[in-house]
């Protein structure tokens, strides 16, 4: 298949999991989804990373965001491994992992890079929006776990775009001021939509205070 990028339709699917069949669009529902792949049960790196997700699991609710998680190994492995996940990251994980021994998710999703590896999916990150469209799209390699606290910040990034339409600056944590996207020119449509006021750096660089701050 085409490689899937950025404003794409997510792809929708059927599949196993550690707590039974998933619809993954009915999963979804009306939330923002955080689906997120693993070469393998038992591995290490994913070991830490499922049990940081589950501690987190709170973040993402919050956001209004729900969390799945995909390996290629089988349901009865999933369910053997969350007992290891629990006990060594002292956690409880509360969230589905898909089961694609099929790899059908690993092929719709682009997850298998043959010259990393024919077999195991890469670590890859897709943030969905609630209407389906792919936001935000993250590969590692199998080696380098990622990091939860960067994917709940750009969650935080695209959501205040969404709704407040600034940009956030480099380095930007929730809090931090904010950029007014450049498509805003209008006057008066500036000061309804930042009563806080802006600074004007250069015509094309506008800072603001985080409107829901």
């Amino acid at each position: 298949m085409a490689t899937l990028r950025l404003g794409d339709t997510a792809p929708d699917f059927e599949q196993d999991s550690s707590v039974g069949t998933i619809k993954f669009y009915e999963f979804l529902g009306d939330k923002w989804g955080v689906l997120f792949s693993h070469p393998a049960d038992f591995t290490p790196v994913c070991t830490t990373e499922l049990g940081y997700t589950a501690k987190v699991a709170d973040e993402f609710a919050k956001r209004g965001a729900k969390v799945i998680a995909v390996s290629v190994d089988d349901a009865d492995s999933h369910r053997k491994w969350i007992s290891d996940i629990n006990e060594t990251q002292n956690t409880t994980v509360n969230y589905p992992i898909l089961a694609d021994a099929d790899h059908k998710v690993a092929n719709l999703y682009d997850m298998i890079h043959p010259n990393a590896s024919t077999t195991a999916t890469v670590r890859s990150v897709f943030i969905i929006d609630p209407n389906k469209k792919v936001r935000l799209i993250i590969t590692y390699p199998a080696s380098t776990g990622r990091n939860f606290n960067e994917i709940l910040r750009v969650l935080d990034s695209l959501q205040l775009t969404d709704s407040h339409s600034v940009a956030t600056p480099v380095n930007w944590e929730s809090g931090d001021d904010v950029i007014i996207v450049p498509s805003i020119k209008d006057e008066a449509e500036l000061k309804a939509k930042f009563p806080k006021g802006y600074t004007v750096v250069r015509p094309y660089l506008r800072i603001t205070p985080q409107p829901n701050k």
